[in-house]
C-alpha cells in the first residue's frame, strides 16, 4: 500500500470513530443541544436524584414513628349473633387465632411461607427495593398494584396499618418496616407474620389455619400441608380447595409447585426429596364452635345477605359485629321438630342395602312472615358437618308445579284470554286430557298429566285444574299469556332470573326453572301480602363500632294488583280445602298452598301460608358421593315421594306448632275476582287425610258437585285413564263444551273423577 492510500485509510478510520450525530467545533467542542446532555452532566443529575431521595428517605424515617398499637386486624374479636328477641344464638371467632411461638413452628413450614413470599428475608433490613422497584414498574405497566412487600413489611401491614394500597400507606409500611426490622429478630418477625395472615375459613394465623385446612397444630404440619397454606394466602376463598373452581385450584396449584422449587433454589430442600412430595388436599370446611345444628346455616344465609350489602367476607371475619337476626327462637326450634318427627325419624340413614334412597334425602325450608318480610325460621340439612351449603338457599332444583300460581297470577294481571277470546279466570274452562297438545305455541308441546290422568268431560275449570294440578291445562294457558309475559310476573313476585328460564318453551309451566326456597318464599309472601312486594330478610340489624348495616326494606311496593294476588290466593285455599294439599287441611287455621313434584321425582315442595305465616319445605334426591340429582321414590321405604307427602306432613306439623295460642285470622279476599272455594269448618277442626289415600273430597265437600259422575263408593276402582266419560283426546278447546260457557261459581269439580291421581 503506497502512502497516500495509508493516509486515506487512516482518515477513514478516524471518521468512524467520530461518534455519530456529535457536531463539533473547530476546538472538537460539542455543539447545539448536545452541549446539554453530556454523559457528565447525566450522571450528575442521576446523584443527585439518589441524594435527594436518600435524604427524603431520612427526613421521613425521623418523620414517621412506629405505631405503638396494633391495629384492629392483629387482634380479631368475635362475632355475636342474636336471635330476634336479643337472646345470643353464636359467637364466631373466639378460637379462630392462637399466637405461636416461632419453635412451635415446623422450620420447613416457616421455610415454605419465605421460599414464595420472600427468599431474602433473613438477609434484607426490613424492605427489598429491588422488589418495591419491580412492584412500581408492574403498576406503571398496567400489571397490578405495587407489590414487591417483604414478610417484614406484611407483618406490619397486617399488624399496624390497613390493607388499602395507597401510596401514603405504602410509605409508612416502608419507613415502619425498617424500624422494626432494627427493633425485632427475624424469627419474631416472622412469628408474628405467619401469626396475623389470614388464611380463609375464618382461620387467622398459622395454628388456627393448620386446625382449619388439615385437622392438626401447626408443630404437626407436613411440608406439603405448609406449602398449601403458604399458597393459598395469596387469595384465601378463591384457593380454598373445598370450594374454589377449576381456575382457583389450577392457580394454588401453580403457586403450591413453585413454593416447594424455590426451597430447591434455596438450598432448603433436596432436589430428589422435592420429586417425592405430592399436594395433600385439605378437609372439608368444619363448623366453627357454636355453629352446631341449624346455627351454621343462618349463620351462613345472614353473611351471605351482608354481602350483598357490600359487606365483605374479611369485614366480617375481622369480627366486632353485633347481628341480630329475624329468627323467632320458638318457631325456628318447631320447624326443626316438624323436620325430625316427620321426615329425619322415619328415615334409616344407615341401612344403605335395604333402604338406599334414605341416605340421598335433603330437606330444606324457609318461613317467612307476610306483614314484615321476616324470616322467623329456616331448615338448611343436617348440619354443617354433613352437608356446608345450606338447602334452604340452593339453586339447583326446580320448583315443579309450584310454579303454577305464578301462570295464573300473569294470565289475570295482563288480562289475557283463552284460544277463543275468553278471559282467563278462575272459572275459565280448559281441556284436561293428558298429551292434549297446546295450541297457539310455535313449539309443539303435549305434557302428559299425572299418571296419565284425563281430566273433565273433556273442559274443567281454572280452579279445578289448579286443585289437582292438571298439566295439560297450565301448560295451555302459559301459551295464552304468553311465556314471556309470565317469566316477567314471576320476576315481579321474587324469582330469580337464572338457570331454566326459556322464555319461547311451554314448558315452563310446569317449573323447570332453578329457584331456592327464600325465592319461593317471596312469591308466596307476595300474594300473602295482597300483591305488595316482599323480601325476605334474615337480619334484623348489624352493628359494627365502625359502621352500621342498613338491611333494604323488605316490604316494596305493588308487584302485582291486590284483585290478582286476593284471586290466586282464593283458588289456592280450594287447594287446600278440595285438592291436593289436603294433608294440610286443620280447623287451626286457613290455609292457601300449592304442591309441586319435579320431574324424576329428584324434588318435592309445599308452599303455602295462612294470614300469619309462609312457609316453603322442598325435598331434594341427592346422591352423597357424587351429588347428582336422583330420585326420592322409595323414601322411608314408601313410594313417591311428591310434595303432599312429607313436605306438606312437615308443613303443618310446623304450623300448628308456630301459631299455637295465636288467634289465628281468615284471608281478607274481598277483591277476589270469582270462584268460592271453601276451607275447612274452623269449629270442625278436621284432621288431615292420610298422603296414601285418596284425593277423592270428602262428602262434605263434595255436596256442591253436580252429580254427573259416580262417587268413590260406587267406583272403588282407578279408571282407565282412556275411557273416562265424555271425549278426552280432544285437543281444540272449542270443541266437545260450549267455550264461551263459564262454570257456576257456586260449584266445584265440575269435571267427573272417580278417583284421579294426586299430584305431588
Amino acid at each position: 500500500m503506497g502512502r497516500a492510500e495509508s493516509r486515506r485509510a487512516q482518515q477513514r478510520s478516524g471518521a468512524r470513530n467520530t461518534p455519530r450525530g456529535r457536531a463539533t467545533g473547530g476546538a472538537g467542542k460539542p455543539t447545539g443541544i448536545r452541549r446539554f446532555f453530556t454523559w457528565k452532566k447525566i450522571l450528575g443529575a442521576f446523584f443527585v436524584m439518589i441524594l435527594l431521595g436518600i435524604g427524603t428517605v431520612v427526613l421521613l424515617y425521623f418523620l414517621v414513628d412506629e405505631p405503638t398499637d396494633p391495629n384492629k386486624t392483629a387482634t380479631l374479636q368475635s362475632n355475636t349473633y342474636k336471635y330476634a328477641d336479643g337472646s345470643v344464638m353464636a359467637r364466631t371467632g373466639e378460637v379462630n387465632r392462637e399466637n405461636l411461638p416461632i419453635d412451635k413452628i415446623p422450620e420447613d413450614v416457616r421455610n415454605a411461607f419465605i421460599a414464595i413470599e420472600n427468599k431474602s428475608f433473613y438477609k434484607d433490613r426490613g424492605i427489598d427495593l429491588m422488589g418495591v422497584g419491580r412492584g412500581l414498574f408492574n403498576t406503571l405497566r398496567g400489571k397490578g398494584t405495587a407489590g414487591g412487600s417483604t414478610i417484614t413489611q406484611q407483618y406490619v401491614k397486617n399488624y399496624y396499618l390497613t390493607q388499602d394500597q395507597s401510596p401514603t400507606r405504602k410509605v409508612r409500611e416502608l419507613i415502619i418496616s425498617l424500624k422494626v426490622d432494627q427493633r425485632m429478630e427475624k424469627d419474631d418477625i416472622l412469628a408474628g407474620y405467619l401469626n396475623t395472615n389470614f388464611y380463609g375459613r375464618n382461620a387467622y394465623g398459622i395454628q388456627a389455619a393448620a386446625q382449619a385446612f388439615y385437622g392438626v397444630d401447626a408443630e404437626k404440619l407436613t411440608l406439603e400441608q405448609g406449602a398449601y397454606l403458604a399458597a393459598v394466602i395469596q387469595a384465601p376463598s378463591q384457593y380454598d380447595w373445598a370450594t374454589a373452581g377449576p381456575n382457583g385450584k389450577n392457580l394454588v396449584m401453580i403457586r403450591f409447585n413453585a413454593v416447594l422449587d424455590n426451597m430447591v433454589e434455596m438450598g432448603e430442600l433436596d432436589e430428589a426429596k422435592r420429586k417425592t412430595l405430592k399436594f395433600q388436599e385439605p378437609i372439608k370446611p368444619k363448623p366453627r364452635p357454636g355453629m352446631e345444628g341449624q346455627k351454621g346455616y343462618l349463620v351462613q344465609a345472614a353473611e351471605i345477605e351482608l354481602n350483598k350489602q357490600k359487606i365483605t367476607d374479611a369485614d366480617i371475619a375481622a369480627g366486632g359485629w353485633t347481628i341480630v337476626l329475624n329468627i323467632d327462637k320458638k318457631k325456628q326450634a318447631a320447624l326443626e321438630k316438624a323436620v325430625q318427627d316427620e321426615l329425619e325419624s322415619k328415615l334409616d340413614r344407615k341401612n344403605t342395602k335395604e333402604r338406599p334412597v334414605d341416605q340421598n334425602v335433603q330437606a330444606g325450608a324457609t318461613s317467612v312472615d307476610p306483614k314484615t318480610g321476616a324470616i322467623v325460621a329456616m331448615y338448611g340439612g343436617q348440619g354443617l358437618t354433613e352437608k356446608s351449603a345450606s338447602n334452604a338457599l340452593r339453586t339447583d332444583y326446580q320448583p315443579g308445579s309450584t310454579f303454577k300460581p305464578i301462570v295464573l297470577a300473569s294470565a289475570l294481571e295482563t288480562d289475557a284470554t283463552t284460544q277463543d277470546g275468553k278471559e282467563i279466570s278462575p272459572n275459565a274452562l280448559y281441556d284436561g286430557t293428558s298429551k292434549r297438545k297446546v295450541v297457539g305455541s310455535d313449539i309443539p308441546f303435549n305434557p302428559q298429566n299425572q299418571d296419565d290422568f284425563n281430566y273433565g268431560d273433556p273442559m274443567m275449570t281454572v280452579q279445578d285444574a289448579t286443585n289437582a294440578s292438571v298439566n295439560s291445562v297450565y301448560a295451555q294457558m302459559i301459551v295464552d299469556t304468553k311465556p314471556k309475559n309470565v317469566k316477567k310476573t314471576a320476576l315481579q313476585l321474587g324469582m330469580v332470573d337464572r338457570k331454566g328460564w326459556d322464555e319461547n318453551q311451554p314448558a315452563m309451566s310446569l317449573g323447570t326453572m332453578s329457584a331456592n326456597t327464600v325465592e319461593m318464599a317471596a312469591v308466596y309472601a307476595t300474594l300473602d301480602n295482597h300483591g305488595k312486594k316482599v323480601t325476605p330478610t334474615i337480619i334484623k340489624s348489624a352493628e359494627h363500632k365502625d359502621g352500621e348495616f342498613t338491611p333494604v326494606n323488605p316490604i316494596g311496593g305493588q308487584a302485582i294488583s291486590r284483585q290478582t294476588a286476593d284471586t290466586v290466593t282464593k283458588v289456592l285455599t280450594g287447594v287446600v280445602a278440595e285438592g291436593s294439599g289436603q294433608a294440610v287441611r286443620s280447623g287451626a287455621y286457613q290455609a292457601a298452598g300449592k304442591t309441586g313434584t319435579a320431574e324424576l321425582n329428584v324434588a318435592a315442595w309445599f308452599t303455602g301460608y295462612t294470614p300469619e305465616l309462609v312457609t316453603i319445605v322442598a325435598m331434594f334426591g341427592e346422591d352423597p358421593v357424587s351429588h347428582k340429582q336422583v330420585t326420592l321414590t322409595g323414601t322411608a321405604g314408601k313410594g313417591r315421594a311428591g310434595g303432599s307427602s312429607f313436605p306438606a306432613e312437615i308443613w303443618k306439623a310446623y304450623t300448628l306448632a308456630a301459631l299455637k295460642g295465636v288467634d289465628t285470622a281468615e284471608f281478607n279476599l274481598t277483591e277476589a275476582r270469582m270462584g268460592v272455594p271453601v276451607a275447612p269448618s274452623r269449629s270442625t277442626s278436621p284432621s288431615a287425610p292420610s298422603t296414601s289415600a285418596s284425593t277423592s273430597p270428602s262428602p262434605s265437600a263434595s255436596s256442591s258437585r253436580p252429580s254427573t259422575s259416580p262417587t268413590s263408593s260406587q267406583s272403588s276402582t282407578k279408571p282407565d285413564p282412556t275411557k273416562s266419560t265424555g271425549p278426552t283426546k280432544s285437543t281444540d278447546p272449542t270443541k266437545s263444551t260450549d267455550p264461551t260457557k263459564t262454570a257456576d261459581p257456586t260449584k266445584s269439580f265440575i269435571f267427573p273423577r272417580p278417583n284421579p291421581p294426586q299430584e305431588e
